[in-house]
């Protein structure tokens, strides 16, 4: 597993405790904490996604629109 992916997945599982502690009113020390440590967590996501060493083989030109031959196949583009 790449390093992005293991930090989208934190950040993710962070966000869903976090939602699920307001709905069920699990404590306001917990939610406060999570709600604090929230910006922390995301730009850590995405230096993490930013820095990772993917390589794009299609051109924004070649791939803008991925689902475009599909659509031109049905006579909707």
């Amino acid at each position: 597993m790449k390093n992005y992916l293991g930090a989208v997945g934190i950040v993710t599982g962070v966000l869903i405790i976090f939602v699920s502690a307001i709905q069920f009113n699990l404590g306001m020390f917990l939610i406060w904490l999570l709600f604090l440590a929230g910006p922390v967590l995301v730009l850590w996501m995405v230096w993490s996604v930013l820095i990772a060493d993917v390589v794009v083989k299609e051109t924004f030109e070649e791939q803008w629109y991925q689902d475009e031959p599909e659509m031109r196949r049905r006579g909707l583009a």
